[in-house]
């Protein structure tokens, strides 16, 4: 067979066009000034305020529905406008979707976050611990202890892993950047409005349902890669055992596959907007512990590692079925 005619992937393939926004991730971290995502969360803000009034359930509701579109809408048209376009050649087009996956995927944040609350918790600073929790947890951490603060910790590593990174590369792999921002931009709104509170109760409800939406498919294949890098029997038993005990369709599967990865007790008391809540008991094993922090970021990493794996030799693959 002449060289010319060897099954290659092209220079210009999805894998490679996610290792190296995740490559740009590792490298770069978020921008640390005009974060595209802060100024979209800026924008939503200021429409919730302006159509988050009505009289009645079903005009909120409808409001709520309106504003997500309204934010979404144009965004996404532009992005595909950018990145299909007839004008732009493969390289150009290649190059914008990488961008909105180095913009869209949030990897590093996500573990410099949690490293910011291991280094006080591991010196016993307890209210600096409790200081960096409250940035990536609703729940009240005031009086939280060590072992409270692991476990906050340690849940939102797993979940957000879904949310910012394996259900954000999910929809770029099918939709490319459009689909990898539009997920994102939908999480954020989740996050702003999805709160079962008096002020988004019903405004957040389009913004919660939709998000569930879209991480229906993203989440099951988050717990599985969970599993596999873990401890698998234990994560798979406790996926099928406890996830439709928790509160969220989605967050149920991926917490429960990965506490029972880690070996690790997830759930538990916990007090969001001044209300005490039970929360069922997620994994197995020993009371999350500082340590365990370390191994689920380990977690995380491995399962990226995975997804990049699997994509990277599925178009190697299809490529040699086509050649």
């Amino acid at each position: 067979m002449p060289f010319d005619y060897y099954p290659i992937i092209s220079p210009y393939s999805t894998g490679l066009a996610i290792i190296v926004a995740v490559w740009l991730d590792a490298l770069l971290g978020e921008p640390k000034r005009w974060h595209p995502l802060v100024g979209f969360g800026n924008l939503a803000a200021m429409i919730e305020q302006r159509l988050n009034i009505g009289a009645t359930t079903l005009r909120v509701r409808l409001a709520g529905l309106l504003a997500w579109f309204s934010l979404l809408v144009p965004f996404a048209a532009i992005s595909y406008f950018v990145t299909n376009s007839a004008l732009t050649h493969d390289p150009i087009a290649w190059l914008a979707n990488v961008l909105l996956l180095y913009f869209s995927i949030g990897a590093r944040s996500l573990v410099q976050h949690a490293e910011q609350i291991y280094q006080p918790l591991s010196q016993h600073h307890l209210e600096q611990a409790r200081y960096h929790v409250s940035m990536i947890v609703s729940r009240d951490t005031s009086q939280l202890n060590e072992n409270q603060i692991a476990t906050a910790t340690i849940e939102s590593v797993l979940e957000n892993g879904n949310d910012a990174v394996f259900g954000t590369i999910f929809w770029f792999v099918l939709f490319g950047g459009t689909g990898a921002l539009v997920f994102r931009l939908a999480n954020t709104l989740d996050a702003m409005w999805g709160y079962r509170t008096p002020r988004f109760l019903y405004f957040g409800w389009a913004a919660a349902r939709l998000d569930d939406l879209l991480n229906l498919i993203p989440a099951r294949l988050t717990a599985l890669s969970y599993a596999l890098c873990g401890h698998t029997a234990s994560a798979l038993k406790c996926w099928l055992t406890q996830a439709h005990t928790w509160y969220s369709p989605n967050a149920g599967p991926v917490m429960a596959s990965g506490a029972g990865a880690l070996r690790v007790k997830l759930g538990g008391v916990a007090s969001y907007h001044g209300t005490v809540k039970q929360r069922p008991t997620l994994g197995m094993g020993e009371p999350a512990q500082l340590h365990h922090v370390l191994h689920a970021i380990k977690l995380v990493k491995h399962s990226l590692i995975l997804w990049c794996l699997i994509i990277i030799t599925t178009e190697f693959l299809r490529s040699i079925h086509f050649a």
